[in-house]
Formats: C-alpha cells, structure tokens, sequence
C-alpha cells in the first residue's frame, strides 16, 4: 500500500511493506488518501514488514525507552502503540520508520481491545509525526472543528457563508452539530484535531466518531464514518464554544476574548486524542533540537480570539437543537455578533 494524506497541512506519504497493516491504515485515512504521484513529501512513513529492534547500542538515552545519536531519535513501543519508531529530521522532511514489535501487555491489548490498537496505532504512525512537524512549521495543535456554514440562497441569490471555529470538549454535542451543518451543505477539514498559525486551520485526518456511524465500533457506544466532503484547511471568521447541561433550549450567548481563548485552550488540552501527544513532542524536540518545547498552545488561542468575534451556544439534552442556533450565528455580520449579550 502506497499513498498520501493531506495531514495537519503536511504531505505525509505513507510506503506500507507490510500488508497485514494496510487495511488499518487505510481505514485510518478514511476517504482522504490520495494517489502517491512524484513530488516531494513532507512527512514520509515507511512501515516495514521486519520486527528486528533498532539497534541503539552506544547511543544516548532521552527517556525510558527513548534514544538518539546525531538528531536521529528511536521510541521503542511509540504512544503504547506497540510499534517503535525511528524518527530521521532534516530541513526538509522527517522521516518516519516504524516496525511492529509490541512487548506481551501491548500484544494481548490488540488482540483483545481492537478499537484502542486502532486508535494508538493511528496517533503514532499518522497523526503524531505529522502534528510534530507542522509544530516545526510554528502551526499549534488545536480540539476544535473548522466549519463552513451559512443559511440556504433564497430566490436564486448567492448564500452568505460563514467559517465557524467551534470548540468543546468530548461530550458536548460538537460531532453531532458539525454532522447536521455538512448535511445540511457545510465543509469541515476536521471532527476533532487540526493545527494553526492564528488564522488558517489545516484538519488532520480520522474518521468521524458518531452514534450510527456504521463503521468500526468505539467506545460510548459511537461507531465511525468518513467526515462528508471533507477540505484540507479552512480560515474562519469567528469563534464558537460548546457548552452541555442536563436540560433546556439552546441558548446563546457572547464571549470576550479571554474567556474563549480560555475555552479553547482547555479543550484542547483536554482532549484524549492529545494525550499522549505531550511527551511525543517533548522527546522529539529535545532529540532533534528542532520545534518548540512545548507547543504555542495558550499564545496561539490568544491571537485567535483577538481577532475573532466569539460566542458561546448552551446545549440541552438534545444537542442536535443546537443546529439553529448555530445557523442563526453564522447568519450574522460581525457587528451583530459582538453584542450578543
């Protein structure tokens, strides 16, 4: 299997040599892969189909189970995913090898726990790299959903469209609301993660995780699907937070910026989906020397909502209620929106 992904605004190829990985990464890429034609590659994995370990005899320890010699950095059972990688960074590219060697608890958790294998070994071969690199490329990663949505054109007329960064934490209702808009003719780049420079979110590819998906089963009793008509990246124009209580109609409410900056910076940290990413990103700036320490998170937020209008949408028990409210938001101009009380 051979092939590219459009990944937190990186070119990852990916040169699968072991075939009893492809189907996973296949799945993992969802409807977004697309034919490896020649050109450079920002990211380039290749998955080997051998399982002998790296051979780090002689070189420096970063952390337990991590290693380097020369900028080169070796994670033996990367993100508890099983596999270890080799990690090669030059001006250009990084390039990741990774070879499938699980120690006995990692082996019997894939067999067993079929959706959590799928989703670490997802994170370690097509997310981490990717999001890694972009943060080289001054992007932060970000939980939050870019979303193009606007009210239908009436009478022939062209429909105004606007470009919501909607933010909440798992629970909230943001799958749900960010499924009825594409529905309903929206584009998003991303259910969950994407990265920024402020302004520009490139999305990062998984499939959607939504009750009836269809797809493999996850946990919370959701099962997965391709996001529709998914885009690479979108620059929106202003900003949404999610919130969920037990009861209720949607509610809507504006947000200065440094509660939604806070909002933002919480749900992405937050995030499962992040949480072993943390640590990836330490040990690969401290092998490598490239990248920040620890990523923009808390800056970057604070320059997004600087410059966008924000609002906040209380969700009841049926968040998928909340959809009119978010439609009536993005209808307005920006005046309109900054003084939403």
């Amino acid at each position: 299997m051979r092939g590219v992904l459009i990944q937190a605004g990186q070119r990852l190829l990916v040169d699968c040599r072991w075939p009893s990985l492809s189907p996973l990464l296949i799945e993992a890429g969802a409807d977004a892969w697309r034919p490896a034609a020649k050109g450079a590659a920002d990211v380039y994995l290749e998955a080997q189909a051998g399982h002998t370990p790296f051979d780090v005899r002689g070189w420096e320890t970063l952390a337990r189970d991590a290693f380097v010699r020369d900028g080169t950095v070796v994670l033996r059972n990367a993100c508890g995913s099983g596999f270890d990688l080799l990690l090669a960074a030059d001006v250009d590219r990084l390039r990741v090898v990774a070879r499938w060697r699980p120690p006995v608890r990692e082996r019997a958790a894939a067999r067993l726990l079929r959706s959590r294998f799928h989703l670490l070994a997802r994170a370690a071969l097509l997310q981490y790299p990717a999001l890694w690199w972009a943060g080289c490329r001054d992007l932060a990663p970000l939980h939050a959903s870019a979303l193009t949505i606007g009210p239908a054109a009436e009478g022939g007329g062209r429909a105004r469209r606007s470009t919501v960064l909607l933010v909440g934490p798992g629970g909230t209702g943001r799958s749900t609301l960010l499924l009825g808009a594409v529905a309903g003719g929206g584009r998003s780049c991303s259910d969950n993660l994407g990265v920024t420079d402020g302004r520009i979110v490139h999305g990062l590819v998984e499939p959607m995780r939504v009750r009836g998906g269809g797809g493999r089963r996850m946990a919370h009793g959701r099962t997965e699907r391709p996001l529709p008509g998914r885009v690479d990246s979108l620059c929106p124009d202003r900003l949404v937070v999610l919130r969920r209580i037990s009861r209720g109609r949607p509610e809507v409410r504006g947000l200065d910026a440094a509660q939604a900056a806070r909002a933002l910076v919480t749900a992405t940290y937050a995030a499962g989906e992040l949480r072993r990413y943390w640590s990836f990103a330490a040990v690969m700036a401290l092998g490598t020397g490239l990248g920040p320490p620890h990523p923009p998170v808390t800056e970057t937020a604070s320059r997004i909502t600087e410059r966008l209008p924000a609002y906040e949408i209380v969700l009841g028990d049926r968040p998928e209620e909340g959809l009119a409210a978010l439609y009536d938001v993005a209808a307005r101009g920006r005046e309109q929106v900054e003084a939403l009380p």
